[in-house]
């Protein structure tokens, strides 16, 4: 066997296996998880690729060039921090504002009286239409549930009768209840940026009716309301109550700033008619408007 002879074998060798290595990295390139459109183009590379080695017998000798470069693969996806797959889109992170994970409030509104306080049996009705002031802060769990602590402040006025009825010499009169609770607050719809939500709770009242006259006259000559009597009582009371929420700045993420309205169930039970420092039980439904952060 010549010296040639070995050579153009080996030649031919090393031509078979660079032809066998094309065809696995196309083979592979078409069961890859890539796009459909990226696995052909890779393989039509590949293909075109191997028509470039060819044979020169002119002159004795074989040239094979690959020509295969990187350029012909697609690039590969950038990997996400949050490890997502491709196609799949991530929440926005939202804004961390100070004093996150707490909740507030404030607002105020107006007081309807129902029920026994309105009732014409033994000597009512006994609270006519009032304001409050409602302000609050606690825990926000989650978007969906949050516990405020909350403090209510109602001024409600007497009715005439009522006031004719107490006699001395008032003229005037009114109704304050001071209470502490602590009322849970559960948003239904926590995405919506337009939402609702339940609430309740309860805790301790202060309630105070006090009858009222003007005398004359004060240091510039204006009359002055002087108490003509009073009384109070302090109890447990409850509250239930539905309202609406309306996000401020932005979509879901973006902000926990909402504008609210609610309306609630507020029963007291303080002493009976009758009792030196009571007029029975007391219902009442707080309407309130404020913000809540």
């Amino acid at each position: 066997m010549s010296y040639d002879f070995c050579i153009l074998l080996m030649r031919r060798a090393l031509l078979f296996l660079s032809t066998a290595i094309l065809a696995v990295v196309s083979a592979s390139a078409q069961s890859s998880p890539l796009s459909n459109s990226s696995s052909s183009s890779l393989f039509m590379a590949g293909k075109s690729n191997s028509n470039e080695f060819h044979l020169d017998f002119n002159n004795g000798s074989e040239s094979a060039t690959a020509g295969y470069s990187s350029s012909a693969l697609p690039a590969a996806p950038a990997a996400s921090g949050s490890g997502m797959s491709a196609g799949q889109e991530s929440k926005p992170a939202g804004r961390h504002f100070p004093f996150h994970g707490l909740a507030f409030e404030a607002g105020a509104g107006f007081n309807a009286p129902i029920g026994n306080d309105t009732s014409t049996n033994e000597g009512g009705p006994f609270i006519t239409w009032g304001g409050n002031f409602t302000a609050g802060g606690g825990l926000r769990f989650s978007r969906r549930v949050s516990l405020l602590g909350e403090f209510q402040f109602l001024d409600n006025k007497l009715p005439g009768s009522f006031i004719a009825e107490a006699g001395a010499g008032a003229t005037n009169g009114n109704t304050h209840i001071v209470s502490l609770t602590a009322d849970p607050v559960i948003d239904l719809f926590p995405k919506w940026k337009d939402s609702a939500y339940v609430t309740g709770g309860g805790g301790y009242y202060h309630k105070s009716t006090n009858f009222t006259a003007q005398v004359c006259c004060d240091f510039y000559g204006y009359p002055v309301s002087i108490n003509t009597d009073s009384f109070s009582s302090n109890q447990l009371g409850g509250n239930l109550g539905i309202g609406l929420t309306h996000r401020l700045g932005g979509t879901y993420g973006d902000s926990n700033l909402k504008l609210f309205g609610e309306a609630r169930y507020l029963f007291l039970n303080t002493p009976r008619v009758g009792a030196i420092n009571g007029l029975g039980r007391t219902e009442l439904v707080p309407v309130t408007f404020g913000v809540r952060w």
